[in-house]
């Protein structure tokens, strides 16, 4: 009964070393601003070992924010969709002897939408370490000059676009 109860804890806590690779996964959040409902999208990361329990690496993926639908008397009009391609550097510890871990991506959103500029982009985060892959739950932040509209015309204006995101990332070898 040692043996297995040694070995089951070898085969958890071992997973909290450094997990150097690929990582490919997704995620779906609430935005913490008015214009989107919700937001999913693509992970993909590529970590370096560095130290004991610490990865650095690159990150990009894709993140769509849902366009809002607003009524007003007589009907309702749809938001536009958009959508950022970050490209980040990624960093991540993991606490030894313990299936848990932090990260931080920061970088630059590329944004997919027109009306949209990209910006500033930060993404802390986190992470529960499993033998396949890490569950993670992150604020995903991109700032900068957000254009807006107004009758048809752009209005330049500092605005933030934020999420609380939920994902998993699988580990490819």
């Amino acid at each position: 009964m040692k043996k297995l109860f040694l070995a089951a804890a070898i085969a958890v806590f071992g997973f909290t070393q450094a997990q150097e690779g690929f990582k490919l996964g997704a995620h779906i959040g609430a935005p913490t601003t008015g214009n989107s409902p919700f937001t999913l999208g693509l992970d993909a990361a590529y970590r370096w070992n560095i130290a004991k329990g610490f990865d650095l690496g690159v990150a990009t993926g894709y993140s769509h924010f849902i366009g809002k639908s607003y009524d007003y008397p007589g009907g309702s009009i749809k938001a536009d969709d958009f959508g950022f391609i970050p490209v980040a550097v990624s960093g991540k510890y993991s606490f030894s002897g313990a299936p848990i871990g932090v990260g931080l991506d920061l970088g630059y959103a590329i944004s997919t939408a027109e009306h949209v500029n990209g910006g500033f982009y930060a993404l802390p985060k986190f992470m529960y370490n499993m033998p396949t892959g890490e569950l993670y739950i992150g604020y995903q932040s991109i700032a900068g000059d957000n254009r807006r509209y107004y009758d048809d015309r752009p209005v330049v204006g500092k605005e933030s676009v934020g999420a609380v995101i939920v994902g998993y990332n699988f580990y490819l070898k």
